[in-house]
């Protein structure tokens, strides 16, 4: 457990050096005991992102085989994560299971906030996986051990695009599981185990995106992106999931009931999003965002920012040879371990390399030209790439809505068309989502 202290630190430095995170719901209380729950589609990224939105030290319960991988067995290890035993990894083992029950129970009673992941696999999957009962037993245990209730609180975590370096994350906190009524039922009463059970996937679902088919994923950010550019849209991450899941919902109930309402509405949807790529533009950026006194005073005031892109040249070259070896690293264990862990061996197999990075390049700078200046490449790269990063979000900003301005003049000639062919698929979406979800 040497880690768990500063785990905090660690997964804020990670995760938020690889995404862009938001976090938005209620905080989690700062002391006593609380059990977490979250989907598990990141791996070791998602128990990060608890952390992140903890704000204080947790307990994983984690599978056993993540203590016998040497890449991720340290960290598993060193932040006093608890194994448990699964049948498909490990049968004999699954008698020790009870013992991982009481560590858990253990940590509740001592005030701790105790982590799990109640699918009980990472996989790469667009829905939750039916959860198994081991938290509710969880609960229900420490319950007995506290001789009253604590919070249950769903943790989500949305990742669109889980490649792209700088891409966003939302952290998503829910409201606590209502559970008073089980709490003093016991983990032996299984009635009450798969009630709790059945509850805490129902706050899941609130904070994660579910949705029935894979492939319908663009045609739903495109009804949604197309709804709220023409009827506008409460603002905030937490109602802008609530949007696409009901898209999702009312696209698939559209589809099961038959006919050609469907599948012309998403062909129109399709057919208006490559249209609009075309000219670089999307539903959100069809309309003008602004007046053009306010959008050049917006970028102006950010135009520092592309000024400083030469510190984002040197952080590149600087970097360049740690990057490089270990992105190849990374890919190569994410093609062994699963896609879920990309992101995982990514940020890890990099804070590795640039480790050893940093004081191979301040040696070298020692070397050349003195101590005092090798020490001070010590103390300078870390800051160069905290700069980069700051300096590549900024610059990506200015330039998309550089691009945006230039885009509407040069379609111009097909805005108004553009824009009208957009208000009818919105009111298409209306008419559809009044039939089948009126609510």
């Amino acid at each position: 457990m040497w880690l768990q202290r500063a785990f905090p630190l660690i997964a804020h430095s990670a995760v938020r050096s690889y995404y862009r995170v938001t976090v938005e719901g209620p905080a989690i209380p700062t002391s006593g005991p609380v059990l977490l729950i979250g989907n598990h589609n990141h791996s070791l990224v998602d128990a990060a992102a608890m952390v992140i939105a903890a704000g204080r030290p947790v307990r994983f319960l984690a599978k056993y085989p993540l203590f016998l991988m040497p890449s991720l067995a340290w960290l598993v290890k060193g932040v006093g994560a608890v194994p448990v035993y699964r049948i498909q990894d490990v049968p004999e083992k699954m008698g020790e299971n009870a013992d991982s029950f009481r560590d858990a129970h253990a940590a509740l009673a001592a005030g701790d906030i105790v982590g799990i992941y109640p699918e009980g696999t990472s996989h790469l999957g667009r829905q939750l996986v039916p959860l198994k009962t081991g938290a509710a037993r969880i609960a229900l245990g420490g319950a007995a051990k506290l001789a009253h209730p604590f919070p249950i609180i769903p943790v989500g975590l949305i990742i669109p695009d889980r490649v792209t370096v700088r891409s966003e994350a939302y952290l998503l906190i829910g409201a606590p599981v209502v559970w008073d009524d089980l709490a003093a039922r016991g983990l032996q009463d299984g009635a009450a185990v798969r009630e709790l059970t059945a509850r805490m996937e129902a706050a899941l679902r609130t904070v994660t995106l579910n949705l029935p088919q894979g492939e319908d994923d663009p045609i739903v950010h495109a009804a949604e992106q197309v709804w709220r550019a023409e009827f506008g849209a409460a603002p905030g991450v937490a109602a802008e999931r609530a949007r696409l899941q009901r898209a999702a919902d009312v696209l698939d109930a559209a589809r099961r009931a038959g006919g050609d309402e469907w599948s012309a509405l998403a062909h129109a949807l399709e057919g208006h999003i490559a249209t609009l790529a075309s000219y670089g533009l999307t539903p959100l950026t069809l309309h003008p965002a602004a007046p053009i006194g306010a959008a050049l005073a917006w970028s102006a005031r950010r135009m520092p920012w592309l000024l400083a892109l030469p510190v984002s040249l040197l952080a590149a070259i600087v970097f360049a040879v740690p990057t490089r070896i270990a992105r190849g690293i990374a890919d190569h264990m994410s093609h062994r371990d699963g896609m879920d862990a990309f992101a995982t061996h990514r940020i890890l197999v990099s804070f590795v390399a640039y480790l050893a990075w940093i004081p191979l390049v301040a040696s070298m700078v020692a070397w050349l030209v003195g101590p005092w200046w090798g020490l001070s490449a010590v103390l300078a790269q870390p800051l160069l790439g905290i700069l980069s990063i700051r300096v590549t979000d900024e610059r990506r900003t200015t330039l998309a809505a550089i691009r945006r301005w230039v885009m509407q003049r040069r379609a111009a000639g097909r805005l108004g068309e553009l824009q009208a062919a957009q208000r009818a698929l919105a009111e298409r979406l209306r008419v559809l989502l009044e039939r089948i979800a009126p609510t």
